[in-house]
């Protein structure tokens, strides 16, 4: 019976032929019945549904039968036919089963009952096979390929940028850094300090924080480039936001300013928005009935909206108002300050109602490589402000003078070793250019309506946690 073609449980669910030998393989979610028939419930990963087994007890050996408890391997063969039941349109009738691995009922830490997430956090290597995980995974795969699919469409050209890194792109310093020295008995120079010329690459070195710099590279050379990869960050923050490993996507454009930049993030979310829904139904559903029951009428309507788009300046008039009408803001705002997720959230979920770019931050709150406007205090910034999540998106049209770049560098004390090779693409036709970046995680939290980003990673990796 095992030269049988396997069949997914996705495509057995959607046959439209009965009366058919099919054989389906995966693992047990339950087994029932009675002395005379048993039903076996059978996921392979491929649907967040299962397929029904029906077994006529008279025609199996006992001792096989009662190796099938819920975590067990098998594979089965018989008719796929009209199901009898309620619950499920078709269903298989078992000629043969094999038991590839069974799973002790004692020990098996995923019984069929509910497991909070804070427990499936520490069975990492295991969550995958409960519907919700693997309906988020289901979704990350195909949301990582709508973003292929739309960048590829585009035109645009796809760049690996390095992991291990001399340089930190957004200047925060809170880097992983990458070293083959001893660090019992690491080398020093003259003055005591590590000598790094001894380390593997002559230097000291880090993990990257983005690949935006690098990027800009390939930009003015072969126009529009995305990279989409990991991205890392040493920050002491144990929250439902932050992870300390995580991918981004980074687009790159030369000859886009900061409207052009605005157009395409808004495509690109609402492209991504309109993917998930098309072609993550069953998934989609299951996450709304049993995790956020707005789920899709909140995708939808961020598909149906326009942005609105809005000036930093502006925004903060609508935040300082707010507060003078009795709205009570953990953090205060005031025109130069950061702004806070619940100031943002404020924005999209009771002013506007809708996502909200906001553009034209003070320069002294963003990167030095934002395009500086001409009253000297704002930058071409922008930030896709996203109902619950706040910022999704972060970017800028690029400043492509030379000397404003350099001089904004030695304001803010850049080692210049670091910068030289990114001030040659201003020295050597300079273009404008402008580019954005995605936290996949956080956009995953949107679409998925998982409250903790460690809930949309396989295996996250946070302060004093790197298990798995």
């Amino acid at each position: 019976m095992e030269n049988i073609r396997r069949t997914s449980v996705a495509d057995a669910l959607s046959a439209k032929g009965e009366n058919q030998v099919i054989n389906v393989k995966g693992w047990v979610r339950s087994r029932r019945g009675n002395k005379n028939v048993n039903f076996i419930a059978l996921n392979d990963g491929s649907t967040v549904n299962t397929i029904q087994i029906v077994v006529d007890l008279a025609r199996f050996d006992e001792t096989l039968i009662k190796s099938i408890a819920t975590g067990a391997c098998i594979s089965a063969v018989g008719n796929l036919v009209e199901s009898q039941g309620k619950g499920q349109s078709v269903e298989i009738q078992a000629t043969d089963i094999t038991v590839y691995g069974e799973a002790d009922p004692l020990e098996y830490p995923l019984q069929k009952k509910g497991h909070t997430l804070e427990y499936l956090r520490t069975i990492a290597h295991l969550r995958p096979r409960t519907n919700t995980f693997g309906a988020v995974l289901r979704m990350r795969h195909h949301m990582a390929f709508a973003i292929h699919k739309f960048f590829n469409d585009r035109r645009f050209f796809y760049l690996h940028t390095p992991l291990i890194t001399s340089s930190d792109a957004e200047g925060a310093g809170q880097m992983f850094q990458v070293t083959t020295l001893d660090l019992a008995n690491a080398p020093k120079t003259d003055d005591g300090k590590i000598d790094y010329s001894q380390d593997f690459f002559g230097k000291s070195t880090r993990l990257t924080v983005s690949g935006q710099l690098e990027g800009e590279l390939g930009a003015l050379a072969i126009g529009q480039i995305y990279t989409f990869g990991p991205t890392f960050r040493a920050e002491e923050s144990n929250t439902p936001r932050h992870l300390a490993e995580f991918w981004m996507i980074e687009p790159e454009m030369a000859f886009y300013d900061i409207n052009d930049n605005m157009d395409l993030a808004e495509d690109f979310l609402k492209y991504l928005i309109r993917y998930a829904l098309d072609n993550c139904q069953d998934d989609l559903r299951f996450l709304n009935d049993h995790w956020d029951n707005e789920l899709i009428t909140r995708l939808q309507s961020v598909v149906a909206e326009n942005f609105a788009r809005v000036t930093y300046t502006e925004g903060i008039k609508i935040l300082e108002e707010a507060q003078a009408n009795g709205v009570k803001f953990e953090f205060p705002v005031s025109w130069g300050t950061d702004l806070q997720s619940e100031h943002e959230r404020f924005l999209v979920e009771q002013h506007f109602r809708r996502p909200v770019i906001l553009t034209d931050y003070p320069k002294e709150i963003k990167a030095f490589y934002m395009k500086q406007n001409d009253d000297g205090k704002t930058v071409r910034a922008m930030d896709v402000l996203f109902p619950r999540i706040g910022e999704i998106i972060g970017g800028s049209e690029r400043e492509a003078d030379y000397d404003k770049l350099k001089t904004r560098i030695d304001q803010l004390g850049i080692p210049m070793k670091d910068m030289w090779w990114y001030l040659d693409t201003r020295r050597f036709g300079s273009a404008p250019h402008s580019g954005f970046g995605l936290g996949f995680e956080r956009l995953l939290l949107f679409v998925t309506g998982m409250q903790n980003i460690r809930d949309v990673i396989p295996f996250p990796r946070t302060p004093k946690n790197a298990e798995f």
